[in-house]
C-alpha cells in the first residue's frame, strides 16, 4: 500500500458542553495541524498516489469552510459535540467528496494534532479499485 502525506494548520471556535471536558465546556479556540494521508494499493500512470500539489490543495478546500469559524454556528455540526474525532471524520469525509480519482484511493487517514503531545484521528476506508 502507497501513501501520501499532507498538512495544514486551521483555527477554530467551539464549545464542549458536558461536564466531562471540565473548563472546555465553555467557548474556546483550538489551532489544529490537519495531516492527511492518501492511501492506495498501486500508483497511478504518473507514478504516485495523488499529485503533492493536489492533495494539499483539497485539504486546503475542506479546512477554508472550518478555519475561523465558530463550530457552534455551523449547520454542519448542530446537534453534535465537535470533538476532535469527530472533525477528523469530518475532514476525511468532506476529502473523499471531493477526491477527482476516487476510484483508485483505497483509504484516506486524518490525524488532527492539537499540540505535539495529543492528537486524535479518523480512517475512512473507501471502496478503491474493483477486483475483478
Amino acid at each position: 500500500m502507497f501513501s501520501l502525506t499532507v498538512r495544514r494548520h486551521f483555527m477554530i471556535a467551539h464549545s464542549l458542553p458536558r461536564e466531562s471536558f471540565g473548563p472546555a465546556q465553555g467557548l474556546h479556540g483550538a489551532t489544529f495541524v490537519a495531516e492527511v494521508s492518501f492511501r492506495r494499493v498501486e500508483l497511478n500512470q504518473d507514478a504516485v498516489v495523488i499529485d503533492i500539489g493536489a492533495a494539499g490543495e483539497l485539504l486546503q478546500q475542506v479546512l477554508d469552510q472550518l478555519n475561523y469559524k465558530n463550530l457552534d454556528e455551523l449547520p454542519e455540526f448542530a446537534g453534535q459535540l465537535t470533538t476532535t474525532e469527530v472533525l477528523a471524520r469530518y475532514i476525511a469525509e468532506r476529502l473523499a467528496e471531493k477526491l477527482p480519482d476516487a476510484a483508485a484511493i483505497a483509504g484516506l487517514d486524518v490525524v488532527l494534532r492539537e499540540n505535539p503531545d495529543a492528537w486524535a484521528g479518523y480512517s475512512l476506508e473507501l471502496p478503491g479499485p474493483s477486483q475483478v
